[in-house]
């Protein structure tokens, strides 16, 4: 005998694109969301009962929400309308996941305009803002409370020195050289937590996103991120990541804490002394041709917490 005892399903990667018009400028959004339900509904599984089954394709057309969402311009927010408009639609959907990538899109720069083009934009890299909001309205459908993570990822960082790593364990399988400077590049991977939210209404939605100031928030986030990996004298990939963790829960008190995932891409200096006129790694350990290399790589993963 088998029993069900977990079940979720959903649409996933509904790609989404809403410019907002006023007379004077434009605002472009483009996201990716996956929505998933969770609720009553086993006897699809079990059962092959498909009257208790909301199309994944009716998903994707909640989804085109986008026209009429007044939220659309932060993701949380609308994720949380996305969230919280399936539970109060569906008698039998309790809980909600709604996961967005916001793209990165930014208005074109032009000469003597400090504020970019009314209405033109570059996709000026792969970054991408993340979403991961959870409505449950299984104590309440009208007010349904919320978890809510934020974050960021594919941010690609390099800096050409103030990097070093000495001191680590040398044994019988250690073939890596200590380094007092090197070349330091990651790919960030971050999110970060908010309290849980007891009660939300669509309504009100705006009253909690002035609150909170998501958009302020993640525009923080991003800065610390970038200023510390500047500006860090660099011991290791470690001591960053948590000099610049503590960094983000001291600009943001709404934040209770976040987690960094920090691949080290590593490049590797190419040995040329088979010319003779010509040396790459030169005193002290300075060299000037590298080999990029995707794989391996380092994995370097920690979640700081704030402690009040």
């Amino acid at each position: 005998m088998a029993t069900l005892t977990s079940a979720i399903y959903g649409k996933d990667k509904v790609g989404v694109f809403r410019v907002v018009r006023t007379d004077t400028v434009h605002e472009v959004v483009e996201y990716n969301v996956r929505a998933l339900l969770r609720g009553d509904i086993s006897t699809s599984f079990t059962q092959a009962d498909n009257s208790v089954v909301v199309a994944t394709d009716s998903m994707r057309i909640f989804v085109f929400l986008a026209k009429k969402s007044p939220y659309i311009l932060d993701p949380v927010l609308f994720a949380l309308h996305l969230g919280i408009h399936f539970v109060q639609t569906y008698p039998h959907i309790h809980q909600t996941h709604i996961s967005i990538e916001k793209l990165k899109w930014s208005r074109i720069a032009l000469p003597g305009k400090v504020e970019g083009h009314k209405h033109s934009f570059v996709r000026d890299g792969d970054e991408k803002r993340t979403v991961e909001v959870h409505v449950d309205g299984s104590k309440s459908k009208t007010a349904p409370s919320a978890r809510i993570a934020a974050g960021l990822k594919d941010l690609l960082l390099l800096k050409t020195t103030g990097s070093a790593f000495e001191g680590f364990i040398q044994d019988d399988y250690t073939t890596l050289l200590p380094v007092s400077d090197r070349i330091l590049s990651t790919a960030v991977d971050t999110s970060y937590n908010f309290p849980p939210s007891p009660g939300l209404t669509i309504d009100g939605l705006a009253a909690y996103g002035a609150e909170y100031d998501f958009e302020s928030v993640a525009r923080k986030v991003r800065d610390a991120t970038i200023e510390l990996f500047a500006e860090d004298e660099s011991a290791s990939v470690q001591a960053t990541l948590y000099n610049t963790a503590q960094r983000v829960l001291k600009d943001n008190p709404k934040i209770v804490d976040i987690t960094y995932t920090l691949p080290n891409k590593h490049y590797i200096p190419v040995n040329l002394s088979f010319f003779h006129d010509t040396q790459n790694v030169s005193p002290p350990n300075v060299a000037e041709v590298f080999t990029p290399t995707n794989s391996p790589s380092g994995v370097i993963k920690a979640t700081v917490s704030r402690t009040s």
